[in-house]
């Protein structure tokens, strides 16, 4: 097996917005990141997902980019990325940058030019039509935009101020690997790859993921930019299955190092792509969704519960009540012992929560508010959408990193852009790093276990029958046997094992000195190398 470093690292998502703000001006920034990096040394990660700090409206925060080659002033200046990629380096953490090039900003320079007229150089770095189809945009409504200075319709699959790029234009290439090999000649560890899966698109058949010409443009980026390099790709890909996941990440095909598939993240939306109404989640479904992914033969996996669009783990599948620690570490330990790079979004390693919203102001995502619009038109109730919200909207994640009891949980001196949870004086990193029973130290511990053990890279995944509840597997490597068990619910569950415990890998409770026939108590979760 050609072994890679990201195989056997853990990487930790920052949403440069909400992680520090050493400037006090509400918004974190280059230099607060720096100021963490010792924080992040001590959790043991050893790369860093940076959601974009390019220049930006801000129209989503950073995802619409009027600059590929210039940071946003909100977040410092290239000097600050070039010392933050200096400062990481020396404690041997890669900064892996995020690339958005299915569309860029509407105030970037190509289609500031390319809306001039329709004869224009850059027209064609963009899709337009004269009349538009049936494709919706995921932020709500028609995908077309009139522009009315030409009287033709562009895409934009996202906000109207997310213009889509035309990737059958060879020129558009030419322009991203540009861009991409400048970001890889200043030392950068590599790329996260914004719905990447959208840049294949078929237009005119309404067919926009996975489209018929994506893996040919992936094998000649990989050509083009990364590919005789030691970096770890990683493309964001909702639509992905297994077969699919292969062609991106078998080495063979000069693709990517790996995906973000989607799968057990829709395990509780009511229909496909559809969060905002819920159904109960499922862990036989888990189990059936994790087992089918570790069987990954040609690829390699991405571990993941968050990110900067989801909800946090512990709100919505834990019990971030009763049993928030608990909870949180049981989903911790669930991931991290299996197959595949696990990522943390900032704050995870806390065991940080959902916001608890009262009123649409508090909102400033793009996607919920624009959801609201849609949805008051259909006739819900303030109360059903603002229900919703603070169930699975994207500001969850975003609210600041909670770092102390210090106002604002010591994230600004200013006025945060987002408010701050208003449980950080109980949940935050300084309480956690000192308390040996923190989420914290647990996150801590299984990356340290990754890091030292080979059994939990490369060792085989089986799925074992178990209560309903009750998410159990083993991981078999060189003769040895390793068993992880995990009681997903708030109900005492039965477990019986054929298994004699021969040492304690990991618990989030008392370690037991017998397992072959026992109640396993709420959220308790335990790894032992089994006989």
């Amino acid at each position: 097996m050609n072994k890679k470093w990201w195989q056997k690292t853990v990487v930790y998502q920052i949403y440069p917005r909400s992680f520090m703000d050493a400037n006090g001006d509400g918004i974190g920034d280059l230099q607060g990141i720096i100021s963490k990096l010792d924080y992040l040394q001590e959790l043991g990660i050893g790369a860093i997902w940076l959601s974009p700090v390019y220049q930006s409206p801000m129209d989503d925060n950073g995802y619409d980019i009027s600059d590929y080659q210039a940071i946003s002033e909100e977040f410092g200046t290239m000097a600050d990325m070039d010392e933050l990629l200096a400062e990481a380096h020396r404690r041997d953490i890669e900064i892996v940058m995020d690339l958005v090039v299915n569309h860029t900003s509407d105030e970037h320079a190509w289609f500031v030019e390319a809306r001039q007229s329709k004869n224009n150089p850059y027209r064609d770095y963009y899709i337009w039509r004269d009349k538009p189809n049936g494709l919706k945009s995921i932020f709500s409504g028609s995908a077309w935009q009139l522009d009315e200075g030409t009287g033709q319709y562009y895409l934009h699959l996202f906000s109207k101020r997310q213009p889509d790029l035309n990737w059958e234009n060879p020129k558009v290439h030419q322009e991203v690997y540009d861009m991409m090999n400048f970001w890889i000649d200043k030392g950068i560890g590599g790329f996260r790859m914004d719905v990447i899966d959208l840049i294949g698109k078929d237009i005119d058949q309404e067919l926009t993921g996975n489209g018929p010409r994506l893996h040919e443009y992936l094998h000649e980026m990989n050509r083009a930019t990364f590919g005789d390099k030691d970096l770890l790709t990683v493309g964001e890909t909702w639509g992905a299955t297994p077969e699919i996941a292969e062609l991106y990440s078998a080495p063979e095909r000069e693709e990517l190092s790996m995906v973000f598939q989607f799968e057990h993240v829709t395990n509780t939306y009511l229909d496909e792509g559809e969060k905002w109404d819920k159904k109960n989640f499922s862990v036989p479904l888990l189990k059936e969704i994790f087992a089918k992914w570790q069987g990954l033969e040609k690829g390699w996996n991405s571990l993941f519960w968050n990110n900067h669009d989801l909800p946090r783990i512990v709100s919505i599948w834990g019990n971030d009540k009763t049993y928030r620690v608990h909870s949180a570490k049981a989903f911790a330990i669930l991931l991290h012992l299996m197959k595949g790079t696990p990522y943390i979004y900032q704050g995870e390693e806390l065991g940080m929560t959902n916001y608890p919203f009262q009123t649409i102001e508090e909102v400033n995502d793009v996607e919920s508010r624009n959801m609201r619009v849609e949805r008051l038109e259909q006739g819900y109730s303030e109360t059903e959408i603002l229900d919703a919200i603070r169930r699975v909207g994207r500001d969850n994640a975003r609210t600041p990193m909670q770092w102390n009891v210090r106002p604002h949980a010591g994230f600004t001196t200013g006025k945060p852009w987002l408010a701050v949870n208003p449980n950080y004086q109980n949940i935050n990193a300084e309480d956690a790093i000192n308390n040996p029973d923190s989420v914290f130290n647990t996150y801590k511990a299984l990356i340290n276990l990754r890091k030292h053990n080979d059994w939990i890279i490369y060792g085989d995944f089986e799925l074992l029958n178990s209560a309903d509840e009750v998410f159990a597997y083993l991981r078999k490597y060189q003769g040895k046997k390793y068993l992880v068990v995990v009681n997903l619910s708030d109900q005492v569950n039965p477990f019986t094992t054929g298994f004699v415990p021969y040492k304690s890998v990991i618990t989030n409770d008392k370690v037991r000195q017998e397992i072959s026939q026992i109640e396993l108590k709420p959220w308790e979760a335990f790894a032992y190398e089994v006989e």
